[in-house]
């Protein structure tokens, strides 16, 4: 039983490296993940990373568009910590060699994206910032943290209502104990519950489902965004289309080439997320296909190469200018409650990345603003665990592993059918009622020993486990605001218009 570990890490997105990249020099940090290090949706990310670093650009005007993306319901403190920090942070990863997009005279490249009023968004290997960002930050990990693979977080430690570590189970099944002064989520979101999705196949919600079983916190989980464009080919989704290529002059549009967002939006083909998406699964309930339009754009294979080889691998030409595409879920912006520090309601844990919510992100994340917050929140915890002088003196913990028992469980593809007609775009009352019930028929009663699941039955207990919370949790918010769509409260809107809250 390991128990000298200073912070224990469960994940390894660009949220969990950058926080033991702030620590692993000075404390000892192990890294646990339940596939492979680079298995993580910041490996997937296309898009960029938002952040206000033009001349003509300030932080004011980013946080502007933060606000006004996340419908008002952001917390505004935390959105001006995100803007503020992040150019600096962007800057220090720059000096230390991290080389982002240029132009031929060495001027950083600036892309556009859906709601944000002008080009901040940084790039780097054209469409696969993501992997450049987190292969950076492994490289500066590797060396210092321990790195364990293929091994699952089945449970946190917590005793005396302080979080002193987690159980994991190897893919040999070997239950093993880490004992931590300081135990960090950093697991990712939830997209593996639906049927289309962005996500890596790892992200099943698990961090959510630890940290309830845990007894902790919870916010917001009712808001999970859908990204607008996911390739869509023979009834199956296959990887995300960046909103940088719309920001670059594509279109949305049916096979008669009618524009799917015209006159819809004030923004067009790059409005917020929410409202595309549920434009998109407008025309897919009319049995329309929708289809995105690039024939505009000059090099396109050279400037989104990742994409480029994404529909090539799956039968589509990209020379014929067009690509067909349906919205999956993306982001989730509700999670483990945290504050500033990353803190959540049980002393000694800690959650940061998509798993948190700490209100950045309000009702719909501003695209590319989630490496960021991976970046910027990373980056304070890390300090805030520096800066930590309190020591924890952790005695031996004992852990019950009981026997394996038979379950009566749902397959994943149940759950993820169940989510996405029942919990998706749009919602209902009747649909959620419906859901709830079917979730509760295979939730456990009284104390759960999740020991007793294999690995694959514990990924499905999680699931079943979040689908009910996410459920819940849009039973309870009654009228529509961001990605909360109630089509059976038309009408009932949440949130301020832009001129109420310039005016508060």
């Amino acid at each position: 039983m390991p128990k000298d570990i200073d912070v224990l890490i469960i994940g390894s997105g660009i949220a969990a490296l950058m926080t033991a990249a702030r620590l692993c020099t000075k404390k000892k940090v192990v890294i646990i993940t339940k596939k492979h290090i680079r298995d993580s949706n910041s490996m997937l990310a296309q898009g960029g990373v938002a952040v206000a670093i033009a001349e003509d650009d300030d932080w004011k005007h980013h946080f502007d568009d933060t606000m006004k993306a996340g419908c008002y319901a952001n917390k505004e403190e935390m959105v001006e910590l995100l803007v503020k920090e992040g150019p600096g942070i962007i800057r220090s990863l720059i000096d230390d060699g991290l080389l982002f997009d240029q132009d031929e005279e060495g001027n950083l490249l600036l892309g556009q994206e859906g709601a944000h009023r002008m080009r901040r968004i940084l790039h780097a290997g054209g469409d696969r910032t993501g992997a450049f960002l987190t292969e950076y930050m492994i490289k500066r990990v590797q060396e210092h943290a321990t790195i364990i693979e293929n091994e699952t977080a089945i449970d946190l430690l917590v005793r005396d209502g302080v979080c002193v570590g987690a159980v994991t189970r190897t893919e040999q099944a070997r239950i093993k104990t880490y004992v931590a002064k300081h135990t960090i989520l950093a697991t990712g979101g939830s997209g593996g519950l639906y049927r289309y999705t962005s996500n890596a196949e790892t992200i099943t919600g698990d961090g959510i489902a630890l940290a309830y079983r845990a007894g902790c916190e919870l916010e917001d989980l009712e808001f999970v965004q859908f990204h607008p464009t996911m390739l869509y080919v023979n009834g199956h989704a296959y990887g995300l289309v960046s909103e940088a290529v719309r920001g670059e002059g594509a279109i949305l549009v049916t096979r008669t080439g009618e524009r799917v967002m015209q006159g819809v939006h004030e923004m067009g083909d790059l409005a917020p997320r929410d409202v595309v998406s549920r434009e998109i699964y407008k025309r897919m309930l009319q049995k329309e296909e929708v289809f995105l339009d690039i024939s505009m754009i000059a090099n396109f294979e050279k400037r989104f190469p990742t994409i480029t080889a994404l529909c090539r691998q799956y039968g589509i030409s990209i020379e014929g200018g067009s690509i067909p595409v349906v919205p999956g879920a993306h982001f989730h912006m509700g999670g483990v409650k945290t504050n500033e520090y990353s803190e959540t309601s049980i002393p000694n844990l800690y959650a940061v990345g998509e798993v948190a919510c700490q209100g950045v992100h309000g009702a719909n994340r501003l695209a590319s603003n989630s490496l960021l917050e991976g970046l910027v929140y990373g980056n304070r915890l890390g300090e805030h665990l520096l800066c930590n002088k309190h020591n924890v003196s952790i005695d031996d913990v004992d852990y019950v592993s009981m026997p394996s028992i038979g379950y009566s469980l749902p397959t994943q593809e149940e759950i993820q059918h169940v989510m996405m007609e029942y919990v998706g775009i749009v919602r209902e009352e009747v649909r959620l009622l419906q859901a709830r019930e079917w979730f509760e028929s295979f939730l456990l009663q009284g104390e759960v020993h999740v020991t007793s699941f294999t690995n694959e039955q514990l990924t499905t207990y999680n699931m079943v486990t979040v689908g009910w919370l996410i459920t819940k949790s849009a039973l309870e918010r009654t009228s529509s605001i961001g990605a909360h769509y109630r089509q059976d409260r038309e009408g009932m809107v949440e949130g301020v218009t832009e001129d109420e809250y310039s005016k508060s």
